[in-house]
């Protein structure tokens, strides 16, 4: 009987931990105000999967080069409801691109936050809010498309019951 209890009580914990082990890295928040003027955050965004560049300014060479990359397959990220985020941690500017991005109020911050200093990095943060990647080196379109594809929730989608 004390057996009994004991592995019921294993398989509850466990059942209780597994539900939230999805999200092993929970990505920092990042803030950024709306057309209305009201600070949102990444749950705004809950369900899509999320690229957030950082750069010093909108001229970086790295940030453009990035974008540039982003341009190639900028159709099947809108496909997959991917938004981007840009901090710039020195200065602000206009982007000049065909992408959408929400520009985040606080660039150093952000920087601060993900790790990449004052200089470029870039964030993919899968739909589940999990951070599953981060580097500072410019990435090929095909390689992010690759990370957000192959994150838990697309993932979970695609197996068998």
């Amino acid at each position: 009987m004390k057996n009994i209890l004991l592995a019921a009580t294993v398989l509850i914990t466990l059942g209780v931990v597994g539900a939230d082990a999805a999200v092993v890295r929970p990505a920092p928040n990042v803030q950024w105000v709306d057309y209305t003027g009201q600070s949102k955050g990444l749950g705004a965004f809950k369900g899509q999967p999320v690229v957030i560049l950082i750069a010093p300014s909108p001229r970086d060479w790295k940030f453009r080069a990035q974008v540039g990359q982003l341009q190639k397959m900028y159709e099947r990220y809108a496909a997959a409801r991917v938004v981007f985020v840009a901090a710039f941690t020195r200065e602000p500017g206009r982007i000049r691109s065909n992408i959408p991005f929400v520009l985040a109020a606080d660039g150093p911050r952000v920087a601060f936050d993900y790790q990449t200093g004052e200089k470029f990095g870039i964030a993919i943060v899968g739909r589940d809010g999990n951070l599953d990647y981060v580097t500072n080196k410019v990435l090929p379109a095909q390689r992010i498309f690759d990370v957000i594809n192959n994150s838990f929730v697309p993932q979970e989608l695609l197996r068998r019951p």
